[in-house]
């Protein structure tokens, strides 16, 4: 390798790590649009280029996906979270489930024995959240708050290998939550019992009210 070929190999890590900075920071919200090659280009001080062959980079890896014409979005967090993405493109809707169903009945298990007060609250809330999101009739909306509610029950384990792999898997997951809630034809499945569980601190009573919401899940996929 040359020198020359060295220093723009360098030049270009660098402004991975600027872009992927963007993004695990929220600066760039997922699914959202990043600036355009010229502006990126004019912020980091650097060709264009340089921002191109940055961009081709975490295309590859998964974490930004460019639309011919449209722009380019962001579609993971990470390395893991977009490899995982590609893979689950692949898979089918009942194996998402299972997967989904491990984490999240382990999740209310464990967060049942460790959440604090702090945790409760933010269960409760996201519950709160997701209870208006069904009453308002806003697809897109219970998704994102039965995702919230989820993601808030995982947090209240504190173990975060559980939490980041669960915030890897959150885009799976909310195919699977809209092609749930499709299936059921809109069948509202409460989630009270969890909550209570957990804030009663009874690992055994949201282990089966984990399982119990879905089973419910389950079987519409099944039935589908």
């Amino acid at each position: 390798m040359s020198l020359r070929t060295a220093q723009r190999a360098s030049l270009v890590d660098q402004v991975i790590e600027q872009l992927k900075e963007q993004i695990t920071s929220g600066t760039w919200p997922m699914n959202g649009k990043i600036p355009t090659e010229t502006v990126l280009a004019e912020q980091l001080g650097v060709g264009r280029n340089t921002v191109r062959e940055a961009v081709r980079a975490l295309t590859h890896a998964g974490l930004l996906e460019c639309r011919q014409g449209d722009g380019t979005y962001v579609r993971a967090t990470s390395e893991l979270s977009g490899a995982m993405l590609r893979r689950l493109r692949q898979a089918e809707q009942l194996e998402i489930f299972e997967v989904r169903r491990a984490l999240e009945v382990e999740s209310a298990r464990l967060a049942a024995t460790r959440r604090t007060d702090e945790d409760i609250q933010r269960i409760e809330a996201a519950l709160a959240e997701r209870d208006r999101a069904w009453e308002l009739d806003d697809p897109d909306h219970f998704v994102e708050a039965d995702l919230a509610f989820h993601m808030a029950v995982a947090h209240a384990t504190h173990n975060m290998v559980l939490i980041d792999l669960y915030e890897d898997f959150s885009a799976a997951l909310r195919a699977s939550i809209t092609a749930a809630g499709t299936s059921l034809n809109r069948s509202y499945i409460p989630h009270d019992a969890i909550a209570r569980a957990i804030a009663a601190g009874d690992a055994s009573a949201a282990e089966r009210a984990g399982h119990a919401c879905m089973e419910h899940i389950l079987i519409a996929l099944t039935e589908s």
